[in-house]
């Protein structure tokens, strides 16, 4: 498979040792940041064709990813 986007260290790159050290650190952190890496990895196969979804479904997914990484993001800049 191709390279996949939006990637956690990739959408904050100036936190990419803090996100790395937080994983490691806060368990709720670490089930957030596999939660979205999940949904993000979906994400890209639904809009690379290897696992085509219906529109509304491909919607809904990068609506959560949104969620998930807006959450991440206020935890990190916290």
């Amino acid at each position: 498979m191709s390279h996949t986007p939006h990637e956690l260290h990739e959408e904050f790159p100036e936190y990419a040792e803090k996100i790395t050290a937080m994983k490691t650190q806060d368990t709720h952190f670490a089930r957030l940041a596999e939660e979205y890496h999940e949904v993000n990895r979906a994400v890209h196969r639904a809009e690379s064709n290897v696992a085509p979804v219906e529109a509304l479904a491909e919607v809904e997914m990068r609506k959560k990813r949104a969620s998930l990484k807006d959450e991440i993001y206020r935890m990190l800049s916290a």
